[in-house]
Formats: C-alpha cells, sequence, structure tokens
C-alpha cells in the first residue's frame, strides 16, 4: 500500500480515534450495498446472467484504487465511506453510466429534498445473484497449476514494487529479507487480470516470517516476530 494506507511501523502520528461502529450514518449502508451489488453483477463471476445493466468488471481492488488515487491529506480528511462514495463515483463517470453533469444535478436534487423518495429498481434476478454470491464470495484462489519458486525455509528479498496504482505489500517490508514459513497450496490472484505493480495471473502466495528487531533495529520490544502473506510476485532471491 501507499504510505497512507499501511501506517503500520511508523512512529509520531499523534493521537488515533478508534470509531467502533461499522455505520455511523444511514447513507453508509447504502454505499455498502451499491459496492456489494456492484460485485456480484461483475460479469467476470460464474453467476447466473440478469437483466442488471451493469456490465463492467468491479472488484476490491477497483474500490482501493479508486480511495489510493486521493491526494494523502483528502484521504485523511474524509471518512472510510466517503471514500468509497468518492471511488463508486468516479467509476460510474468513467465507464459512461452517468455523466459528471447529471450526477452534479441529481446531487443537488437531493441537496435541496433531503426526504424526496430514492430510486428503486432491480428484478428478482438480480436479487438472487446478490444473495447467492453473499453466500458464495469470489475467491483469489483459481485452478491452475503453477510451480513456486521457494519452499519452507528459504530467505526471499522483499522487493521494492512500484505503487502507481494498488498494491498489497505493507511498505516497511521493502528490501528486507524474510524466511519462508509456508507455501499456500494453489495459486492466487488479485480479483483483476492484471495489476501495476506485478499481480496479475494466479501466482503462489507465500507466508514470510520476518524478525521486528531486522525491521526497525533497536526499536521494538526483544523476540517479536512477524508474518506476512505475500504474492510470489513481491518476493525474490536475495543478492549474491
Amino acid at each position: 500500500m501507499k504510505l497512507q494506507h499501511y501506517l503500520g511501523g511508523l512512529q509520531g502520528l499523534g493521537p488515533i480515534t478508534i470509531e467502533t461502529r461499522v455505520f455511523v450514518e444511514e447513507w453508509e449502508k447504502r454505499i455498502f450495498g451499491i459496492h456489494t451489488a456492484m460485485m456480484a453483477l461483475s460479469p467476470q463471476l460464474p453467476l447466473p446472467a440478469t437483466p442488471s445493466a451493469f456490465h463492467t468488471v468491479w472488484t476490491w481492488a477497483h474500490l482501493r484504487t479508486g480511495a489510493e488515487g486521493l491526494n494523502p491529506f483528502d484521504y485523511f480528511k474524509y471518512r472510510y465511506y466517503e471514500k468509497w462514495l468518492g471511488g463508486i463515483s468516479g467509476y460510474f463517470i468513467e465507464n459512461g453510466y452517468i455523466t459528471e453533469e447529471e450526477l452534479e444535478a441529481r446531487t443537488a436534487e437531493y441537496l435541496a429534498d433531503p426526504d424526496k423518495p430514492l430510486p428503486q429498481g432491480g428484478a428478482p434476478e438480480i436479487d438472487q445473484r446478490v444473495e447467492r454470491y453473499l453466500a458464495e464470495g469470489d475467491s483469489p484462489k483459481r485452478d491452475v497449476a503453477v510451480l513456486p519458486d521457494f519452499r519452507e525455509g528459504d530467505t526471499v528479498t522483499v522487493k521494492n514494487v512500484p505503487t502507481l496504482e494498488h498494491t498489497r505489500l505493507p511498505g516497511f517490508l521493502r528490501n528486507h529479507n524474510g524466511v519462508v514459513e509456508t507455501v499456500y497450496p494453489g495459486a492466487y490472484g488479485y480479483l483483476t487480470d492484471t495489476g501495476a505493480d506485478g499481480v496479475g495471473a494466479p501466482m503462489p502466495v507465500y507466508c514470510v516470517r520476518f524478525e521486528a528487531e531486522d525491521l526497525w533495529p533497536g526499536n521494538t520490544e526483544p523476540n517479536v516476530t512477524l508474518y506476512a502473506d505475500l504474492y510470489a510476485a513481491y518476493v525474490t532471491k536475495p543478492a549474491a
């Protein structure tokens, strides 16, 4: 992740407020529902066809990319579902579901009349597909045979991959060495076919062990070990 999306290992951040409520305001529930429906109706899933007009691919990767495209100061300014709202709105505009002018006009309508009824729609087939998606999920595990390059006990170095878009690599692990603890069976993708940081086609995933003293020399409790699940694209052989 980019710095503002994974603050592990950083100091001096000031007081942190922990919000324990899943939804702070009612509209956040609707945003979560919209995102879930978009995930369920995404055409790459092996689910029955529906009469939905939604026809483009939407995954967690797209949602995260929208949030991570924010200016870091804006990222900290907005709440969780406000970032979701921005990412989803931008996606609808970019993919031609609505224009920016139409979205602004519709927003103005509801700001002027908050009690105006919300649009209704949908069909039983759409509801059934969403319910099936919620029950079955969308595993990143793929039914392909890919041999791992490393075995349990091997030492690996974490790459410093680009972060122009979304990445699943914590920044504080970059350029550090760790030991492969587990090689997970099978191959895994990251919900999309391509990724700016190298995660695209299904690949092995490793659980890698790091010693905290190596990550933060002189600035950690003794005998602390950290484990991270890392895609094969993120690790390489240590330099000779």
